[in-house]
């Protein structure tokens, strides 16, 4: 018996110890940090709700269903935390004391919550009763303190998602950014100001969302838009203006495209969504050619200055769209971003000509 005491001791202990260190390390360690326990928690609620909106069903539903998932997640966290505390400082108590189960429990769940209704008789587990109260403090204190960073980072965020809904439509495109940049003579302003303003964007992203990994799973407030969605949309934006508008450009778009990159790697190093860290410009997209010529008719006609070799701006093209195309394809299926425009560009143009 005596054996079976200290075992419970430690490994109650060690539950707590797992349960610190979860909420240290998501929530005050300042940088990615793949936690097993958190992540085996958000993974099960994430299976809950596609248990509930599953991939075949209409994204209209998924959207709704899935923009419970964060908070949702954060509650879970909560209350499982504090359930493995309560357990785990309930072996403790078991294992100090010479007392029936029931009591270590009545015990534990006195001093987790600081009811004060049950104390253990003897001076040794008063200190575990004091633990066990701070800790609990702790945790509850914990999420409620860093929930203003948590939505601080999100509106940060959406912002910027918002702004490109003004410019790219909503749900948006980067053909349609392309063409009401023309439209407006705005293409100079977007070269001068818009690229590093998302340079930036993506340079945040990287750090706040893997720092704050529950950043990832709060949806925007308008369904049409998502921030994997904006990155795909910006990314592209940055492809197509380099490699098919003949109008002159600086570097900015290409150190966009360099950042969006560096962030989805980043990304995708902690979430662990496989892809080739160094691409030839000649390895295949998810994109086809045809897609790619439907988009740039659709600027043509839309007023916007197309290069005439349209097989070198193809090349051009791919080479960009090789370093993230894999990555922003598993991004958005993980995170149940909006359809993909390039899906419906052909039918999209196919309608336009017969309306015409």
């Amino acid at each position: 018996m005596l054996v079976a005491r200290i075992i419970a001791v430690v490994f109650g202990a060690a539950l707590v110890v797992i349960v610190l260190d979860a909420a240290i390390r998501n929530f005050m360690l300042p940088r990615a940090s793949r936690v097993r326990l958190t992540a085996l928690m958000g993974a099960t609620m994430g299976r809950l709700l596609n248990a509930v909106a599953p991939p075949r069903s209409s994204y209209a539903w998924r959207d709704k269903v899935q923009a419970f998932r964060a908070p949702l997640t954060l509650l879970f966290f909560q209350a499982g935390w504090l359930f493995i505390v309560f357990v785990g400082f309930a072996l403790m108590f078991w294992g100090f004391e010479s007392i029936p189960v029931d009591e270590a429990i009545r015990y534990s769940g006195s001093s987790l919550l600081t009811l004060g209704f049950a104390a253990p008789p003897h001076i040794a587990p008063i200190f575990v009763v004091y633990a066990e109260a701070v800790i609990g403090l702790t945790l509850l204190a914990l999420l409620i303190s860093y929930l203003p960073t948590i939505y601080a980072a999100f509106q940060k965020r959406e912002f910027m998602v918002s702004k490109l809904a003004v410019r790219a439509g909503s749900p948006g495109s980067p053909w349609q950014a392309l063409a009401i940049a023309n439209r407006t003579a705005s293409i100079e302003v977007m070269d001068e100001a818009t690229w590093t303003e998302w340079e930036n964007w993506f340079i945040e992203i990287a750090e706040s969302h893997t720092s704050l990994v529950i950043l990832n799973f709060y949806r925007s407030p308008d369904p049409n838009n998502h921030w994997v969605a904006a990155a795909r949309t910006v990314l592209d934006l940055a492809a197509l203006r380099i490699s098919a508008v003949d109008i002159p450009t600086g570097v900015a778009p290409h150190l966009t495209l360099r950042s969006g990159t560096i962030t989805l790697r980043t990304l995708a190093n902690y979430w662990r969504f496989p892809y080739n860290p160094d691409p030839r410009p000649s390895d295949p997209i998810s994109i086809t050619r045809a897609q790619f010529d439907a988009a740039l008719e659709y600027l043509e006609t839309s007023g916007v200055p197309i290069k005439a070799d349209r097989d070198e701006a193809w090349v051009a093209f791919t080479g960009w769209r090789v370093n993230y195309d894999s990555i922003i394809a598993a991004a958005a299926a993980a995170l149940n971003a909006p359809p993909d425009p390039w899906d419906g560009i052909l039918v999209a143009m196919a309608t336009n000509i017969a309306d015409r």
